[in-house]
């Protein structure tokens, strides 16, 4: 990446990056077209390339990006001695809530991201994946499961991840989507589950 990206004006930023962030999400990084970014962003093909030399330059950029965002998002907003699984959760899904404010787009990118298998993608994105996965380690590993339920812990934590990822996915693609929208219900579907816990 040309480090004069960062000299132009944030709009202009975080529209090229909205625009990437979106069709990455929506085609993960083999079927994204640089066309269609450019299209979405309204600028010229020129101009991206100018700042990110390749397809795979603007992605592992945009993932290294995204992933320092949200770390930064949740440092001040979950709380380092919670040890309530669902409390917890509810912290980290008001941090991605707040990301979702400037940066739609970046949580899907993100999930997206975890299924990457073109070699030359999930390469960019090594050094910030693990970045990522220790800092939602140490968050949940603080977490208390003993008395919630019979059912296993890992079992509970990949209902609630298929249920709040089947969620942003469907409602992102709503006209009205708001991030607000997605956290109330995402703290809806959170408080069932914990009831359904006890």
């Amino acid at each position: 990446m040309n480090e004069k990206f960062f000299d132009l004006k944030k709009e202009k930023q975080d529209r090229m990056m909205n625009a990437a962030l979106k069709i990455f999400a929506e085609n993960g990084f083999r079927r994204a077209s640089t066309d269609e970014m450019v299209k979405e962003a309204g600028i010229s093909k020129g101009l991206l390339f100018h700042y990110f030399t390749s397809k795979t330059g603007l992605y592992g950029f945009l993932y290294d990006y995204s992933v320092k965002y949200m770390i930064m998002e949740m440092t001040p907003l979950v709380n380092r001695t919670e040890t309530d699984y669902f409390h917890i959760r509810r912290q980290v899904e008001k941090a991605k809530c707040e990301a979702m404010k400037n940066f739609p787009y970046m949580q899907m990118f993100l999930l997206q991201a975890e299924r990457e298998d073109t070699p030359e993608a999930v390469e960019v994105m090594r050094e910030s994946a693990e970045a990522l996965l220790t800092t939602y380690d140490t968050i949940y590993s603080r977490v208390a499961f003993d008395g919630m339920m019979a059912m296993p812990s890992e079992r509970l934590v990949r209902i609630v991840e298929y249920t709040l990822n089947g969620l942003l996915a469907e409602m992102i693609s709503e006209p009205r989507f708001t991030p607000e929208l997605y956290y109330k219900e995402a703290c809806a579907y959170l408080q069932a589950l914990e009831q359904a816990c006890m």
